[in-house]
């Protein structure tokens, strides 16, 4: 077999970023299933207790820091620990994110824009260079960035979001050229309706009437089936895929109505 094409991650050291909800912790479930170590960042202490503890029941191995991704010295200090123990980064995913709402004539969109970005771009970009040496290092290192379906196109009143992963995609593109003759790749995943915190506020009804009108699979996703996009992209064998957008949304990009 070509271990250059091999469908494993096992022992690929992997960060994950908003590791303690949502498509975060089931990304983190699935690279723990494969035999991945795990660097786990998130800014909520409790929740990320939980999954750390959980993981490592389950005879994982993972390292776990809970730190704000838009204060970056303590994100810095955290990574130098953490490579310590662990070793070079192998896979970096990108998934923490927030959102807001705001329009462009929102009195406080000033605020919001400067917090989403922060996290949901900035912090990104700040991951990618801080795992650069190390993906550089190892061989065939990986990116997936997440943004979402709003990145392709624009819902009215979530302007900071929408704008900041039409960036994320953008990000994607621009260190997926940068960085193709290391053989790092960079990819993207653009999840749609998906079943976690943020969509957890909208009414039960809402969700279902928007699920049967705009999505030809009629349902909301779940985080495990965005964190088994995630994991295809980050294997060893898809060392040709890069500057990819891979919408993992049930059709709803290509459903004119």
């Amino acid at each position: 077999m070509n271990e250059k094409l091999s469908r494993s991650v096992a022992g690929k050291v992997t960060v994950i970023t908003g590791a303690a909800s949502g498509m975060g912790r089931a990304t983190a479930g699935v690279f723990a299933d494969e035999g991945a170590p795990l660097i786990l960042l998130d800014r909520s202490t409790d929740a990320l207790a939980e999954v750390v503890d959980r993981l490592r029941g389950d005879g994982a191995t993972v390292w776990a820091a809970a730190v704000d991704l838009t204060e970056r010295g303590d994100v810095e200090a955290a990574m130098e620990q953490a490579r310590s123990q662990t070793g070079p980064v192998a896979i970096l995913v990108n998934n923490a994110g927030i959102s807001t709402l705001a329009a462009v004539d929102s009195p406080d969109l000033d605020r919001e824009w400067e917090r989403v970005m922060a996290v949901n771009l900035e912090a990104a970009m700040a991951m990618i260079r801080l795992s650069l040496d190390d993906l550089k290092q190892v061989d065939g290192g990986r990116i997936v960035n997440i943004a979402s379906t709003e990145g392709l196109g624009a819902t009215r009143g979530i302007l900071p979001y929408t704008v900041s992963k039409h960036g994320v995609i953008g990000l994607t593109r621009a260190v997926a050229m940068d960085l193709g003759r290391t053989g790092v790749t960079c990819n993207c995943i653009c999840p749609g309706p998906i079943d976690t915190g943020m969509t957890e506020p909208i009414p039960a009804e809402t969700r279902a009437a928007f699920a049967r009108r705009r999505v030809p699979l009629g349902r909301y996703g779940t985080p495990e089936e965005v964190a088994h996009a995630v994991l295809s992209l980050a294997l060893p064998a898809s060392s040709f895929i890069n500057g990819a957008i891979l919408c993992v949304d049930g059709g709803l990009m290509v459903q004119n109505t």
